[in-house]
């Protein structure tokens, strides 16, 4: 998938059939409109494109009014939200910086200007809540007047359900406040995860006692940004990571400001391998791709009187982190045994 920061660039298709929207989560709702337009992009021998923002425009404008406490909680980076549209196909996202500019353009403007000139658009996908243009004066009914006049025709897809609940990412972030894994997995249709590159730390975990794994490294972690102040989950995960080895390393990890040691309100995915890879080495972790699947919320993330504290809460998350992915490992055996038979 070809990725792009506007659409002034000389690779972009000169057209294309597309859909419109933030897509925070990538899940199964998104993924129903992704294969319709991957189908009409087919069927007329057009790239498909995602178009989408960053920031989000609510972002936008819970800064401007001074409340960014009204901006949503952020269920995936951009990093993971264009992973996961080059999962289900599609051929070049475009990613717009939503400021004062793009926010004030009329309805007309933005058919004009993004869709016409910008894409050579030629099909639109919305889904049924579509609102587009300065204080979202744009609707479907105006979107599909405009095709007809320039050329391009438009389509909308009503919400997807499972088990008769709409999918959206307002549900899903509602389950990772929640910390309901099971049901956040059934809406995105996988694991929740993060991913990122391994990046150097204060390696306060060393010190931090003993671990079973390996007692002269205390609880090594594995540290990864979670750019944006708001994630949708916070605390503590029994985890599993990929990109370590050949097989997933289980874990414990805390996504979270790590209240007990830094104060600079940053927020950290820090990875504790219960059984660290042989062969990696101690700094063998640093600058490699990852990403962790979050499967079951421990706890809250928590303030601690000192480090003593903090690593007695540490040494009993391990414990249950792995109690709980036993549990689950036999689990998924035991379902595959079900299945062959």
């Amino acid at each position: 998938m070809q990725v792009f920061r506007g659409f002034q660039h000389p690779g972009i298709a000169p057209a294309c059939a597309l859909t419109i929207g933030n897509f925070d989560g990538v899940h199964r709702g998104h993924q129903a409109m992704l294969a319709l337009l991957r189908s009409e992009a087919h069927h007329r021998n057009l790239p498909s494109c995602v178009m989408t923002f960053e920031p989000h425009p609510r972002d936008y404008f819970a800064l401007l009014a001074g409340k960014p406490e009204l901006a949503p909680a952020r269920i995936a980076t951009l990093r993971d939200k264009l992973s996961e549209l080059a999962r289900c196909g599609i051929d070049q996202a475009v990613v717009l910086r939503f400021d004062r500019t793009f926010a004030a353009q009329t309805p007309q403007a933005f058919i004009d200007n993004v869709l016409v000139r910008g894409l050579g658009t030629k099909y639109v996908l919305v889904g049924d809540d579509f609102r587009f243009g300065a204080k979202r004066a744009g609707d479907y009914a105006m979107l599909d007047a405009a095709g007809q006049q320039a050329g391009f025709d438009v389509a909308r897809m009503n919400s997807y359900e499972v088990r008769g609940l709409r999918v959206s990412s307002s549900a899903v972030r509602a389950a990772l406040a929640s910390g309901d894994m099971t049901s956040a997995s059934a809406l995105l249709g996988r694991p929740y995860s993060i991913s990122g590159h391994v990046i150097h730390g204060r390696k306060l975990g060393r010190s931090l006692g003993s671990s079973a794994a390996d007692a002269s490294d205390g609880f090594r972690t594995l540290n990864l940004r979670f750019d944006h102040p708001r994630p949708a989950a916070l605390g503590i995960y029994a985890v599993r990571t990929h990109g370590l080895g050949t097989e997933p390393i289980d874990g414990v990890a805390s996504l979270g400001k790590r209240p007990t040691v830094d104060d600079s309100g940053r927020v950290l995915l820090e990875v504790h391998c219960l059984r660290w890879p042989e062969g990696l080495g101690t700094e063998g972790g640093y600058g490699r791709l990852v990403s962790v699947e979050l499967l079951h919320k421990l706890r809250d993330e928590a303030r601690y009187d000192g480090l003593e504290a903090l690593t007695a809460a540490i040494h009993a998350d391990a414990v249950n982190a792995a109690s709980f992915l036993a549990a689950h490992a036999a689990q998924h055996r035991q379902t595959s045994r079900d299945r062959i038979s």
